[in-house]
């Protein structure tokens, strides 16, 4: 466990995967939730033998404790922390990659500092606040009707968590988490089993809206951008993805086969052949 100073001066923690992996420059990866503990990132198919792999604990998660203020912890505002985690690595530039809710934050410091940004990838981003392209997402639920477990599961994401407190939120997580994946099988079950929220932060992560003029920002990030999207991703579909891509200038979209929300658990390989080839030439 390593740590630095958040924009407020605060200790903040973060992970890092093979060290050793020092001649390449690394890859800060951002979890999604909002709000999860970084561990259910695992090693990103591989990712972590490969080149260093530095996962912070968000502002709320893990050891690293809330803000008084909640604002400070929202995905808007914690583009400064990423700022220092840069600052504090020594890095001209970022790699950075996001997860999910964690692309919120990745676009927020991409809009922010496109200048210190060396390569963005975004895994499976919720598009919807970006793009006004209509989701795909209740079709590709549609198709999949029928089965008992994911039926329940769109249930209780319909409903909603019944409590407020951790232990509550993470119990429906585990109700909604087939939702997330484009099968349930046994490798999809553990991975779920990994999750951990803080309801606490996942409500301070959204306290912040972020300019109305975001989307029209990200024209100005000129670094190369791979957008990954899953085929069968119900939670944030395709169509809302792929016009996502479109605005960065160097913006490129992976759709993989086979695939829900969690690309690196579900099909390992093809991610990481996606990966590779957007990083080789940045690394």
């Amino acid at each position: 466990m390593r740590t630095y100073f958040g924009s407020d001066g605060a200790t903040l923690h973060y992970d890092e995967l093979n060290q050793a992996g020092a001649d390449r420059p690394p890859v800060v990866a951002l979890a999604g939730g909002a709000a999860m503990h970084p561990r259910y990132l695992g090693d990103l198919a591989g990712l972590g033998d490969a080149q260093r792999l530095i996962m912070p604990h968000l502002r709320g998660v893990g050891r690293t404790p809330l803000p008084e203020s909640v604002q400070t912890a929202s995905f808007w505002r914690q583009a400064e922390d990423v700022e220092q985690l840069r600052l504090h690595l020594g890095l001209d530039r970022l790699l950075l990659l996001g997860h999910s809710a964690g692309t919120r934050l990745a676009i927020s410091y991409a809009a922010r500092f496109p200048d210190r940004l060396a390569g963005l990838v975004l895994v499976t981003p919720p598009a919807g606040y970006l793009v006004d392209e209509p989701s795909d997402a209740p079709a590709l639920i549609d198709a999949r009707r029928g089965d008992p477990v994911f039926d329940a599961a769109v249930a209780g994401w319909a409903a909603g968590p019944g409590s407020h407190d951790d232990a509550g939120f993470n119990a429906w997580y585990q109700q909604v988490a087939p939702l997330g994946y484009a099968a349930w099988g046994e490798r999809e079950r553990a991975h779920a089993s990994t999750a951990l929220y803080s309801f606490a932060a996942n409500r301070a992560y959204f306290s912040v809206e972020p300019p109305a003029d975001l989307a029209s920002r990200l024209a100005e990030v000129r670094a190369p951008v791979l957008v990954v999207a899953g085929a069968q991703d119900c939670s944030a579909g395709l169509a809302p993805v792929r016009a996502l891509s479109a605005l960065f200038p160097a913006g490129e979209l992976a759709v993989i086969d086979g695939c829900g929300h969690h690309p690196w658990v579900e099909q390992p390989g093809a991610f990481r052949t996606a990966l590779d080839a957007f990083l080789r030439p940045l690394s």
